[in-house]
């Protein structure tokens, strides 16, 4: 009778067990800077992006690290191991870890608000569109309208050559009412977005910068904390 109720304990406990394995984690990130904390969350649909991200923020990699280049309606920069010097007045950006990472774009992930992308060096030197191992930005951008966005259309799909480059219906409104930077995509590889800190984005986005787009007053990143997320933890810290 014993091994028939440990049996039956089994068979109940199994589904829920198996229905947990199938449901699918995120990697989130706190990163703590200088001027107050930035979330981020990293997609799974880019797994190189992902992965590496998580290995460099365990290692400590971007702690010290300055946010050493900043443009007003564009973007925010860090990355650069080279800038755990703060040497003053230096520009920052050349340095690296000596390996790169390969494109991952998918027409779902795009240049919206808000969202955590790869930099990397410019398509004369790097054709192929290879990812720094450790520079990244975070988009601020601005809003377009339809004409704006025609012309971001037929620059990518000419001048840049990305075959058969459309921006959907979907992508147009949220570039319309939300902003980003439509011209990167397909070009450089998103791989995350901000949960919740995006205020601090945008005022460290709206700072004073040299010649070189270096922040006057130095900011920096203080260190970095990984966790597992599901989608439903994730969603109450986006409503927050």
């Amino acid at each position: 009778m014993k091994k028939f109720i440990y049996l039956l304990s089994i068979l109940i406990i199994l589904p829920f067990t198996s229905v947990s394995a199938r449901t699918p984690k995120y990697y989130v990130v706190i990163m703590k800077t200088t001027e107050g904390n930035i979330t981020l969350m990293l997609y799974n649909q880019t797994p190189k992006h992902r992965d590496n991200f998580v290995k460099l923020c365990k290692k400590k990699t971007y702690d010290g690290v300055l946010f050493h280049r900043v443009i007003k309606e564009f973007m925010i920069q860090a990355g650069d191991p080279d800038s755990k010097s703060h040497i003053s007045g230096k520009q920052y950006g050349d340095g690296d870890l000596g390996y790169t990472i390969p494109a991952e774009f998918c027409p779902e992930l795009f240049h919206k608000r808000g969202v955590l992308a790869s930099a990397r060096e410019s398509d004369r030197v790097n054709p192929n569109k290879m990812s720094s191992a450790c520079q990244f930005y975070i988009v601020v951008g601005k809003k377009f309208n339809d004409d704006e966005l025609d012309k971001v259309e037929k620059r990518i799909g000419g001048a840049i050559k990305v075959e058969n480059f459309k921006l959907s219906p979907q992508h147009r409104e949220v570039y319309r009412t939300m902003g980003g930077t439509p011209h990167l995509d397909m070009q450089y590889t998103v791989f995350g977005e901000v949960l919740s800190g995006m205020d601090l984005v945008d005022r460290i986005s709206m700072v004073d910068t040299d010649l070189n787009d270096r922040p006057l007053k130095d900011i920096w990143i203080i260190t970095t904390e990984i966790s597992e997320m599901s989608l439903k933890k994730i969603n109450k810290i986006r409503n927050l």
